[in-house]
């Protein structure tokens, strides 16, 4: 829960940082908020790997023109790239060491062979979440399983796009439709998870469960839509503080 509530309050932060009425001009067409061409190449070349250095980001493309589905084959390469990344195992580190402070599942213990027990159970959450919802149903539904960034408007309408894009995705044929990968996926995941989380198998906490990881990716939309605003911030100040340093 505490990890679940942290990202959430992440994602506010760098909401709030960036003005609610701001608009990114297009100004340079290498920027995230420019159309550009999106083909299999993006997949491969994503904006940036990592949100602030640790959240996988292989699955995000900044724009919608000149649509091109993904192969099957492709859609597994996103998952197992956000799912093998050695930043989805440093959260899972983080995960399990909260859990494990929180001694959220009692049956898994404490000391060194508890931590492994909530770190693998960590570990499979994400990588079973991220398998089930960006490769297994979006193939078998024909659904696309990247975020597509709109990188232009009013921060809270770009706000309302990132929350929206969690129950409405576009299909191989690039129209929209009901996000079922993402639903079906995660209570999928949320039922396999019962396996391994013994003192947590009610009805009542699938559901809550549930809710949690939607609540949780949408979270992770608001950070891929916003992050590279603030990433070009930082690094416009970084300059702006390097010429004036070189300057005394």
């Amino acid at each position: 829960m505490l990890y679940r509530i942290s990202l959430a309050a992440l994602a506010f932060a760098l909401f709030t940082s960036v003005s609610p009425c701001q608009q990114t001009p297009p100004d340079d067409s290498t920027l995230p908020g420019v159309p550009q061409r999106i083909g299999r190449n993006s997949l491969l070349q994503p904006e940036s790997k990592r949100i602030l250095g640790v959240i996988p980001n292989y699955r995000t493309s900044p724009s919608l023109q000149d649509y091109e589905p993904l192969t099957s084959r492709e859609k597994f390469k996103v998952a197992s790239e956000d799912a093998l990344d050695r930043g989805t195992v440093a959260l899972a580190v983080f995960f399990g060491g909260v859990g494990q402070l929180s001694n959220s599942n009692r049956s898994f213990g404490q000391g060194g062979a508890g931590f492994g027990r909530y770190f693998g159970a960590a570990y499979g959450d994400l990588l079973i979440g991220d398998y089930m919802t960006e490769s297994v149903f979006p193939t078998l539904l024909h659904q696309d399983p990247r975020y597509f960034r709109r990188g232009t408007g009013s921060g809270w309408s770009r706000l309302g796009y990132a929350i929206d894009q969690i129950f409405w995705t576009h299909n191989d044929s690039g129209r929209t439709q009901f996000n079922y990968s993402e639903v079906i996926g995660n209570s999928t995941a949320v039922a396999i998870s019962n396996a391994y989380y013994a003192d947590n198998r009610t009805a009542a906490e699938g559901v809550s469960k549930l809710s949690m990881q939607l609540g949780v990716d949408m979270a992770a939309n608001i950070l891929k839509e916003f992050w590279p605003d603030l990433e070009r911030r930082f690094k416009r100040k970084h300059r702006r503080d390097t010429t004036a340093n070189n300057s005394n």
